[in-house]
């Protein structure tokens, strides 16, 4: 559907407004690197006032699920085009369910690649809706968004009045929604309600009670918008992963709210992928408010978080600019993060975060003028703090690439902040041994394979071309077989040589003896995989050919139907098998084509 035809006005007046501040986790499901769709959903939720965690494509049910679970959200919006949507929504809403949270909205879209039938299969399976071409030729994109919305719209704090109990345990579910009631007394207790203000100077009494028995630290991350923030971050809970296995560690990342419209892309959990651990939660919170890189309720969250099982909490703020230093007051180790693009060297005059901050990291350093950056830096946190009596290279200044997997200016960044945390709290934080890496990483990909574009190229076309080679082949020993069959003779079962008994008989003609004699020398060029492949055939056939097609998923027996009637009662197939039998056609196809779910399947000919 083209924008021009979806109705879609983002000015329009609509009578109906959501009660609550709604939030939503979009995403595009494993195996599916369409991304165009759930991009345009997500900016649509995001110009109707929703806050969306979006996750990007290629994400397991797991991960939607935790992100879901963590952030609290009120819906999880994911488009699907691989064909394997009914496994997938099925396994979501079941895990919802094994996790607490069967109340969860779960929608689906796929272009028309989901029929009618399985639409009906999917929500009666507890999908709140899955929408059709025809949904959006009706409602229009917006229409579907605000439909979304519609279905999802309720109150998360309806029967919750106080911090759950298993929240101080750490269960996930029960975590989040203490961050959700924390967020709504102070938006409360803003405009004024006594009773939220009361109830929530009550909960800070207990959290600070609690956190007086088990001091946590935190490690606060700022920086300017489009500096790697995420990225870093991400890389510094690998590290703390790897290095302190057994403690567990909670992420508090905040974006802006768009002032027009209140919506807000929560987009952080795109490059967190150290999240999706046992030991790590993580949660995404919008500014609510213009001109802020924290919320209100950022400190309340943070003393939460500090409360319910974590030995570490990180706090991730929305970019700043060259003013802005309200992480300070709120961490241990206060952290700034820039890129080496900061104009001229009289800018970093201007950049209050470079008085406060204990740690500087210049990220993005493989940029050209990298080490012409530390240099600047360095000088001027020396000029800012006074500590001319020093080295300006001992000033706490990285040069680190966080996109470039195992960085060794991260790990040296890592080893650093992990000090500081040793010295200010009681708990010991002293890594272990640092890996031996290069000194710098200037390239994500080695000099010895620059080319890699064109080797991944080069083996596909040889790949393509063995299967040619093997089928044209085949093609030839077929035909010497049939010729075989029409002389009399009876040849081994499919694409297997004669023995060598057989190539000898005295009592055979010359002529069939010298036909078999070139059908084993053709069988015998032609790959291995190929003849491998061509034998499978005919048990792959028998599974489509019979009335159901049986498959096991995680332990799980699945049966599909191979054939629908039509309306004058003719059983046609949903998979078309190739009508021929010829050696050489069958193995091109299986090479190139094959059935769905089956290597390469759709890869084309050409």
């Amino acid at each position: 559907m083209s924008v021009a035809n979806s109705q879609w006005n983002t000015s329009q007046e609509h009578s109906w407004k959501p009660s609550q501040q709604l939030r939503f986790v979009t995403a595009a499901s494993l195996f599916d690197g369409h991304d165009a769709s759930i991009n345009i959903m997500r900016r649509i939720l995001q110009s109707q006032g929703v806050e969306v965690i979006h996750l990007g494509h290629d994400r397991s049910v797991a991960e939607v699920v935790d992100a879901a679970i963590e952030e609290d959200a009120h819906g999880i919006a994911v488009s699907s085009y691989q064909g394997g949507h009914v496994e997938y929504f099925s396994y979501m809403v079941e895990m919802l369910k094994e996790r607490g949270r069967p109340e969860l909205c779960v929608f689906a879209g796929g272009g028309g690649t989901i029929t009618d039938k399985e639409i009906s299969l999917l929500e009666s399976r507890g999908v709140a809706k899955v929408y059709s071409v025809e949904d959006g030729r009706r409602l229009g994109l917006v229409g579907m968004i605000r439909d979304m919305m519609q279905r999802a719209d309720r109150d998360l704090l309806a029967s919750v009045d106080d911090i759950p109990s298993a929240a101080w345990d750490g269960v996930p579910s029960a975590v989040a929604r203490a961050l959700t009631l924390l967020e709504g007394l102070n938006e409360a207790g803003a405009s004024g309600d006594e009773m939220a203000l009361s109830k929530l100077q009550a909960i800070r009494q207990d959290m600070k009670s609690r956190l007086s028995q088990q001091p946590v630290p935190i490690l606060g991350i700022t920086g300017t918008g489009g500096a790697g923030k995420s990225s870093l971050t991400d890389e510094l809970v690998r590290r703390l992963i790897e290095n302190f296995g057994d403690r567990h560690f909670s992420v508090l990342s905040v974006d802006p709210s768009r002032r027009r419209t209140g919506g807000a892309l929560l987009g952080d959990r795109i490059r967190m992928n150290s999240v999706s651990h046992g030991h790590v939660f993580m949660r995404s919170v919008a500014t609510r408010q213009a001109h802020a890189s924290i919320s209100q309720a950022t400190q309340d969250a943070l003393m939460l978080l500090q409360t319910t099982g974590a030995d570490l909490v990180i706090l991730e703020t929305a970019g700043i600019g060259q003013s802005g230093t309200e992480v300070v007051d709120l961490c241990d180790v206060p952290m700034y993060v820039m890129t080496p693009e900061f104009g001229a060297p009289t800018q970093l005059e201007k950049i209050d975060m470079l008085d406060y901050a204990e740690v500087v990291a210049i990220n993005k350093s493989d940029k050209a003028g990298g080490d012409d950056a530390l240099r600047y830096v360095r000088k001027q946190v020396q000029r800012n703090r006074g500590w001319f009596e020093r080295p300006v290279d001992t000033m706490p200044v990285f040069l680190c690439s966080a996109s470039h997997f195992g960085d060794a200016g991260v790990d040296r960044l890592f080893a650093h902040l992990m000090g500081l945390l040793d010295q200010r709290t009681s708990g010991s934080w002293v890594p272990g041994e640092t890996p031996v890496r290069a000194p710098k990483l200037t390239t994500l990909i080695p000099d010895n394979r620059v080319r890699y574009l064109s080797e991944i190229s080069e083996t596909v076309r040889s790949y393509k071309q063995r299967g040619r080679e093997a089928a044209e082949r085949l093609r030839r020993a077929d035909g010497i077989r049939r010729t075989l069959e029409t002389l009399g003779d009876q040849p081994p079962p499919l694409a297997s040589p004669y023995p060598e008994t057989a190539l000898n008989a005295e009592d055979l003609p010359p002529e069939i003896r010298e036909l078999r004699r070139k059908y084993n020398q053709i069988l015998a060029e032609v790959d291995p995989q190929a003849i491998a492949l061509l034998r499978s055939y005919p048990d792959l056939k028998k599974s489509y050919i019979k009335d159901e097609n049986v498959y096991t998923v995680r332990g799980k027996e699945f049966r599909v139907a191979n054939y629908t009637t039509s309306l004058s009662d003719i059983k046609v197939p949903k998979v078309a098998l190739p009508a021929t039998k010829d050696w050489g056609d069958l193995l091109e196809w299986l090479w190139l084509e094959n059935l769905p779910g089956f290597f390469p399947y759709t890869a084309g000919v050409f």
